[in-house]
């Protein structure tokens, strides 16, 4: 499949000129999706580079690289460096993560990411896992639902949204984007539809493929496999997810102030390369209506002193 069809990459020479590429270096796009990144990174890499790319998505499979310097490991980047092990490879130069939900995602209805089309509540990344936003909607206590609506999604009126839920289904399962839609109608502030429907489907999709967890997960074992002065290039989409990468790169920490060490010299790995979020320009916000929401932060792992 066609990149272009299947994704169109955001800030992809930004993405690539972060990463500070060397020919012979190793490399890893933990968010292969259509390959836009990868094929662009391969193409700086010369004949002993080489390239790992992650994806959990089954559908991104179809777009392996048929090249001997490249590697796609079907699997979340939750398991980053254990699944770089099992290859070999103890320390890398650089890693790519490209967050949130890829154009192929959105744009297949049956995937139950986008509130444009009608089915089934799934919205799983992997397709194999058994938590679904079906179940999130059904059997999530009020209290619960009320916690991911307001902290995932931002909602507002999270509490009465989370009521209004928990009553409608004693009466009927909710089983699809379009029942949700209506169930919910009344709580759905007018002339802002499709804003609240984003932020209602963004907080079912984080809970289901735990996205903040994982991305915390990620980011802490970035640390011991980047090399001395290799980089850490990584684009987001919404504050939740900028703030962990924000606070990781400048603190090594996701929350409170940089630890110290006897001598009161500050711990942190890295060195950070962008102080500000760097956005896309004003031609690939024309193009890409994704690219408006994506924010790139860059750091490079610092030496021991």
């Amino acid at each position: 499949m066609c990149d272009a069809v299947y994704h169109v990459p955001v800030m992809l020479q930004e993405c690539v000129e972060a990463l500070h590429i060397q020919p012979e270096g190793t490399y890893v796009d933990v968010t292969f999706g259509g390959g836009g990144h990868s094929r662009e990174i391969l193409k700086h890499l010369g004949p002993k580079g080489r390239l790992f790319a992650f994806d959990q998505d089954p559908d991104a499979l179809n777009n392996a690289i048929d090249d001997d310097r490249f590697v796609l490991i079907h699997q979340n980047f939750g398991y980053l460096k254990n699944s770089l092990r099992l290859h070999g490879v103890q320390q890398v130069d650089g890693i790519l993560a490209d967050l949130g939900v890829s154009s192929h995602q959105f744009d297949d209805a049956g995937r139950g990411f986008s509130t444009r089309f009608d089915a089934d509540l799934d919205m799983r990344m992997d397709q194999v896992s058994d938590l679904d936003a079906g179940k999130v909607i059904n059997t999530y206590s009020e209290g619960e639902l009320h916690r991911i609506f307001g902290m995932y999604g931002e909602v507002q009126n999270a509490k009465s949204l989370a009521k209004t839920i928990v009553t409608a289904r004693l009466t009927k399962t909710i089983r699809t984007i379009a029942e949700l839609k209506d169930v919910i109608k009344g709580q759905v502030p007018k002339g802002k539809e499709h804003k609240y429907h984003a932020q209602v489907f963004q907080a079912l999709r984080i809970e289901v493929n735990r996205e903040l967890e994982v991305l915390q997960d990620f980011l802490i074992q970035t640390v011991p496999l980047l090399k001395v002065h290799g980089r850490l290039v990584v684009m987001s989409y919404h504050s939740l997810e900028d703030r962990l990468v924000k606070n990781f790169m400048a603190k090594g920490k996701f929350k409170g102030e940089v630890e110290k060490d006897f001598y009161g010299n500050e711990i942190k790995p890295f060195k950070v390369i962008s102080r500000k979020a760097i956005t896309a320009g004003s031609k690939e916000l024309e193009e890409n209506t994704r690219s408006r929401s994506a924010r790139l932060r860059i750091a490079e792992k610092k030496g021991t002193a």
